[in-house]
């Protein structure tokens, strides 16, 4: 079988295998082609011990679950809606204060929560400055925290 043939056979198939794992549309889009990806570069091979079906689904599957896995190892925190709200609402005092506070950052994590909140994907800003795309997972959450603090303190 070729590659067209599967795809088209099983594009939609595994399309709705990955919403159902995680129950949004990029996501699932994201997988689906990670998915086929991999169905390309491992078909030579394939050695028909199973259906052709059966092993495309299991590749979609072990996608998912790996990506499940990175989910919940590291939960994507948030700014608060305080600060959430400054940003694309703008109180300039409290503008002025999130500005200063990203200001006092050493310069690395200045760089990170900088293109996080231009909404930048992880793995690009991973790209941009060189580490890992789980390590910045982990700064941008302790720089969260680190601003959610200082935050929490000005409001008082």
């Amino acid at each position: 079988m070729i590659f067209e043939d599967i795809y088209k056979a099983y594009w939609l198939k595994i399309f709705r295998l990955c919403m159902g794992y995680m129950n949004d549309r990029d996501s699932a889009k994201d997988l689906a082609q990670e998915t086929f990806i991999t169905v390309w570069q491992k078909l030579p091979d394939f050695r028909n011990e199973s259906s052709i079906g059966t092993w495309v689904f299991r590749i979609a599957s072990n996608h998912c679950l790996r990506q499940i896995e990175k989910q919940n190892r590291m939960p994507k925190t948030q700014l608060p809606a305080e600060i959430e709200d400054v940003i694309h609402h703008g109180n300039e005092d409290k503008m002025e204060f999130l500005y200063k506070c990203i200001s006092e950052l050493p310069e690395s994590e200045r760089i990170i929560i900088s293109l996080e909140l231009e909404d930048l994907k992880q793995a690009e800003i991973a790209d941009i400055t060189g580490i890992s795309e789980s390590n910045v997972r982990v700064k941008i959450h302790r720089i969260k925290e680190k601003l959610t603090k200082k935050f929490n303190n000005y409001e008082q």
